[in-house]
This record gives structure tokens, C-alpha cells and sequence, in this order.
């Protein structure tokens, strides 16, 4: 086993571990651990609420997520000899749920969790057709997923991390709450809001105290979005044999990772789209020594997929265009254009006896495939979403006989008062 690096006890908060970590990004947030070009490691990793959701039929604890707690991220990691202008080459050797650890109250022990978010605390890709708060519960056997709140269904999962990042400079974080701040000027009572600005309460800075701390949390930038540093970017794809290059803005880089995901969709559309876990990643580093100039890569990461990702070789795929469900016509707007193949996708999982809240968590959850189909045909961009077939123990192919109906069980658990 790569040597642990940054070890998290799970009978702890993440603020009371034995190394701090952060879920602010700012330059000036210490590393919390040091390896070297070449070195192999491996890392804990909290899941992105530190254990505030529970492995239960109630859906409370999403409805009253801590949005102003995210993410628990495992770091920073200074690379010894990393300078800005460099790229960060991070290689993911493995990952996958908490070690040794297949039964408890956190996420990561042998189970995880989907939430749609309420429309008052974040809200989804979908929040006007789905305002209120669901939760789905998954457990974990071997790579596969199932779920009681979603029956029928079990899948091999694409576990990766949602989020690994290297620290801005102050110019970037800077331009970071310019442009955000400027957005949410725009509409500053819109709910959800356009942007999430600093927040000092319930900062994590790392060894930061003081007049020092108050300070970075004061202009610390959140960690919900991707950003030009890599950030809370979502790929599922960024699995075990991945390769990724990070643009490095501060001596060092300044590396961290967090928000790990046993499976995850494409675009995660309820926002806590991801099976969301705590779990380990193993990672390999070293540098390209002045590579963001060699290679033109000023901003934003790049990055090989790894091979291992799950083989479903049958899919049945959903498309939508850019009209609004009122009838109006939008202007090649791609993102209009794959909600409404969302909503065509859970529309027709109903007919097979889901509530559309099961489907729509499905969406989030399972390895489906989303892309965007045709952007140049004015008016109408178009955009598909792919649903693996072999995931249901039911056909949900179109026939003559018409859709089997399937005992939906207990159903996705909503908040109450919503």
C-alpha cells in the first residue's frame, strides 16, 4: 500500500483530525503535508459534508445540508519544487470507499448517498420542475450499487474524485470574486443565487489562526464550482488510470482532493448527483517544468481517462432541444436543450412505475452517458442523454407489449415542510 499521507479517523470531525485540511480555496492557506516529484500516496478523504447525511429513509439532512461547510478537501499538498507556469501532472492509481470500513454512520462505510437539492439551499439542474428535497441511499457491494429507495436498478460503478484543484494566486482568486461578485450583483435576492461568495463561517483553514484566518476566510473563494484551477469539475470519468495536468499558480501547487464518488452521471443533475462517499485515492505526481506555456495551457486542466471504466455496451438514449416546456424557442441553448433530455429520460422511467423523483436520482447516480448532439443547427441545439440498458433487472426497451410495471418500494424519502 502506497504510505497515508494525510489519514482521517472516522470516529472523528474533520476539524478535530490529527492534520487539518480546508474547504476555502486561497494562496495563502499552509500545506498541510509535502511529497516530492515521482512519490506515490495515498490520501483519506471526507465525504463533502464531513458525515452530516445519514443512512436513513428521511430526507431532513438534505433539505438542512451545511452548504457553508464544503468541501472537506484532503490537503493542500505542496510538491516540492513546483512553480507557477508549471503543470501538475497528478496520475489516480486507485480509489474507492473507506478501507476496511463496509459498515457505519459515514458515507464511504459500504454505502453512500443522492440528494436533490431543495431550491433554498442550491437547488439542481432541474430545481424548477424539482424544488424540494429526495434522498436516495446506496449500499456497495464489491463496484456494484443498489439502492432501496430506487429498486430494479444495480450498476458497476465509475468512482473517482469530484474535485482535486491546485491553489489560485491572489491575482486569480482576486479576478475569481471580481466576476462572481459582479454576477450576483445582477440579482442578489435570486434563489437559488447566481454565486456562492466568501463565507467565513465554517471556514477550515488548515494550521491558519487569528487575525491571519479571519482574513482568508474573509476572501477565501468557495469550492462548489470548476474553476481554471481544475476544482469541483464532476467528471466521472476521471477514474483509476487517469492522467490529469493542473496549470500551477503558486509556488508548490498547492494540491488537494475531495468529494469522492462511488458512481456518478453525466452533468451530476440533482447537484448531489454522485453517489457521494468518503473513501481513499492513491496518486502518483510530478512536474512539466514551464509546461503551462509549452503547451499553450494558461487555464484549466487536461486530462486522459482512465480504462476502467464500466462496459455497457447497450444504451437507449433521449434527446431534447432547445424549446422551453412553455414553448418558447431559445437560441442553440445546449443547456436547455439536455434538461429537456433529462426530462424526457424520467418521463419515460415512469411509465415503468418510478416516480419521476426516482428517476431523476437514477440520472444523477448511474454511469449514464450525456452529450451535447448538435450545437450548430440554428435555432435548436441538441443534445442526447444515454442510459445504459443492463443496469434495470427489467427490459426498459420500447415493444409492442408495452412497459412492465415494477413495484417502486418504499420510494425516495422527502423532506418534510418542503
Amino acid at each position: 500500500m502506497p504510505e497515508l499521507i494525510f489519514p482521517l479517523d472516522s470516529s472523528k470531525p474533520f476539524t478535530e483530525q490529527e492534520i487539518i485540511g480546508h474547504n476555502r480555496y486561497h494562496p495563502d492557506i499552509p500545506a498541510a503535508v509535502r511529497v516530492n516529484p515521482g512519490d506515490v500516496f495515498r490520501l483519506h478523504c471526507r465525504e463533502w459534508f464531513d458525515g452530516a447525511i445519514k443512512n436513513d429513509d428521511s430526507a431532513e439532512d438534505i433539505r438542512d445540508a451545511p452548504m457553508s461547510k464544503v468541501h472537506a478537501l484532503s490537503g493542500p499538498i505542496r510538491i516540492e519544487g513546483a512553480e507557477p507556469g508549471d503543470l501538475l501532472l497528478v496520475d489516480i492509481l486507485d480509489v474507492g470507499p473507506l478501507p476496511q470500513e463496509d459498515s457505519g454512520p459515514l458515507a464511504g462505510q459500504g454505502w453512500g448517498y443522492t440528494g436533490i437539492f431543495a431550491k433554498r439551499n442550491g437547488g439542481s439542474f432541474l430545481v424548477d420542475q424539482f424544488p424540494d428535497a429526495y434522498k436516495a441511499v446506496w449500499d456497495f457491494r464489491g463496484e456494484v450499487a443498489t439502492s432501496r429507495h430506487v429498486p430494479g436498478v444495480s450498476f458497476t460503478g465509475m468512482t473517482h474524485p469530484g474535485l482535486m484543484a491546485t491553489a489560485p494566486s491572489a491575482e486569480l482568486l482576486a479576478k475569481w470574486n471580481r466576476r462572481e461578485g459582479a454576477l450576483i450583483a445582477t440579482d442578489p435576492d435570486r434563489v437559488p443565487p447566481l454565486a456562492l461568495p466568501p463565507e467565513p463561517q465554517d471556514a477550515i483553514l488548515g494550521t491558519l489562526s487569528g487575525e491571519e484566518f479571519d482574513r482568508v476566510a474573509a476572501e477565501g473563494a468557495r469550492t462548489a464550482p470548476p474553476r481554471e484551477n481544475g476544482g469541483n469539475q464532476d467528471i466521472k470519468n476521471l477514474t483509476r488510470g487517469t492522467r490529469v495536468f493542473y496549470p500551477v499558480y503558486v509556488p508548490g501547487a498547492n494540491f488537494s482532493v475531495g468529494d469522492l464518488h462511488f458512481s456518478q452521471g453525466d452533468g451530476e443533475i440533482t447537484f448531489c448527483g454522485g453517489i457521494e462517499m468518503g473513501g481513499f485515492i492513491d496518486l502518483h505526481v510530478d512536474l512539466i517544468k514551464g509546461g503551462m506555456e509549452t503547451y499553450g495551457v494558461s487555464e484549466n486542466a487536461l486530462f486522459m481517462p482512465g480504462n476502467t471504466q464500466p462496459l455497457y455496451a447497450e444504451w437507449l438514449a433521449f434527446s431534447g432541444i432547445s424549446v422551453t416546456l412553455d414553448g418558447e424557442q431559445r437560441y442553440l441553448d445546449s443547456q436547455l436543450a439536455y434538461q429537456r433530455a433529462c426530462l424526457h429520460a424520467i418521463d419515460y422511467l415512469t411509465k415503468f412505475g418510478y416516480s419521476p423523483e426516482q428517476a431523476y436520482l437514477l440520472l444523477g447516480a448511474a454511469p449514464i452517458e450525456g452529450r451535447f448532439s448538435s450545437v450548430v443547427d440554428i435555432p435548436n441545439a441538441c443534445a442526447t442523454v444515454y442510459l445504459p440498458t443492463a443496469i434495470f433487472d427489467f427490459d426498459v426497451r420500447p415493444s409492442a407489449s408495452g412497459p412492465v410495471r415494477i413495484d417502486p418500494g418504499i420510494g425516495a424519502p422527502r423532506a418534510a415542510g418542503e
